[in-house]
């Protein structure tokens, strides 16, 4: 029988040796089978991921509780290979920025975000190499896109950003505090991988983050949401940035498939599945002329009544030939009263990196676009120019 070549723990033949299992992206369950296809206890499997994620350790030999014999053996038939750190940015503001070389020479980002207090510091997380999805006013969305990340090369992002700091005991003064699914990509249409390095941001042997630090943000893709709440109830913030079909259609072309009744109703059974005081984080781009108008924020309160929510207000990150333009302080600051006005606190996300090109919507890694959506959109920038 040909082994699996999607099977983590399969060691794949080749001419002169086996392949060595990656252990960096395997959850509890994958790493305690690793350990008993070798002929260890279930227990190992707890102390080496110990060692590989509270101590950013990737050399067996250092991991000083196992056996020479194990640690020898280990040597043989695994390793611990995080993506190649190709740059590493830190912004005026404090904003880090790492572009990062995935398996077939791809490159993604990842950002870490620290609070004005130093008491948080977000990592945003990419999810696939580009986006499969096209929305309008997003960067990344103009890359195309190539191909899912593995559960190793999304946990890698905050392997590498926790090496940054050290080895970290204390749970506050660790270098990732809150992980977000919101970087390169749409997280819900890779859910075979997304989920596990979730589940492994979430596990006390790996990074023991709470499920309300841990953020999955998507653009609407109904059916996996509903089976996101089936296995895993982190905290949900929704790409949401209008309030009518026929616009967010034109923004979020996803929506074309999973309206915005279908998207709010799936956001409805995902909350009915945490505690009572979960609630769905809206986040709303905000584009002038086109949805930062007093009759915009009066459709999304009347759309929003009846969601257990909190908006985020992002105004626009301009990038060149998106057609769309920022709107001014005073404008964001009087949609922001509207909509206080109309019951909501709709905090203003503060642009964080923009020296490094790591503010929200600007990532776009090196992609080798299989969509030739890039393309098209070079092509169209060089016909208006003409």
């Amino acid at each position: 029988m040909r082994p699996c070549p999607n099977d983590p723990l399969t060691a794949m033949t080749a001419t002169t040796a086996p392949q060595r299992t990656n252990l960096l992206g395997l959850s509890r369950e994958q790493m305690e089978a690793f350990f008993l296809s070798i002929g260890e206890k279930k227990f190992r499997a707890a102390q080496v991921m110990k060692w590989i994620h509270h101590e950013g350790c990737d050399d067996f030999e250092a991991m000083t509780n196992l056996s020479k014999a194990l640690r020898a053996r280990l040597a043989e038939v695994a390793e611990i290979r995080g993506p190649g750190v190709v740059y590493e940015g830190t912004s005026s503001d404090g904003t880090r920025k790492w572009v990062l070389e995935v398996e077939d020479g791809s490159y993604v980002e990842t950002v870490l975000i620290p609070a004005d207090n130093g008491s948080r510091r977000t990592l945003c997380v990419s999810s696939q190499v580009g986006c499969s999805l096209d929305c309008s006013f997003c960067s990344t969305g103009k890359q195309g896109f190539q191909r899912n990340l593995t559960a190793a090369e999304i946990i890698g992002q905050v392997w590498v950003a926790s090496r940054s700091a050290g080895p970290q005991k204390d749970t506050a003064q660790r270098a990732v505090t809150n992980v977000v699914m919101m970087g390169m990509g749409e997280p819900l249409m890779n859910y075979d991988n997304v989920v596990p390095a979730m589940k492994l941001m979430l596990d006390d042997s790996a990074y023991g983050l709470s499920k309300r630090r841990v953020t999955l943000s998507t653009s609407g893709v109904v059916p996996m949401l509903d089976k996101l709440g089936d296995e895993v109830d982190v905290s949900l913030a929704i790409s949401l940035h209008a309030a009518t079909d026929e616009l967010r259609s034109e923004l979020v072309p996803i929506n074309r498939k999973y309206n915005i009744r279908a998207l709010l109703d799936a956001c409805h059974r995902y909350l009915a599945k945490c505690d009572s005081a979960r609630v769905v984080t809206i986040e709303y781009t905000l584009i002038k002329d086109v949805n930062d108008q007093q009759q915009h924020a009066t459709e999304l309160a009347e759309l929003l009544h009846e969601l257990p929510c909190k908006i985020n207000l992002i105004p626009f990150n301009p990038f060149p030939h998106s057609g769309y333009e920022k709107p001014s302080r005073n404008q964001v600051m009087r949609f922001q009263q509207w909509l206080y006005e109309l019951g909501y606190n709709a905090p203003i996300r503060t642009t964080r990196g923009d020296d490094i090109d790591a503010a929200c919507g600007q990532l776009v890694g090196r992609v080798k676009d299989r969509t030739k959506r890039h393309a098209r959109y070079i092509q169209s920038i060089q016909l208006d120019a003409d």
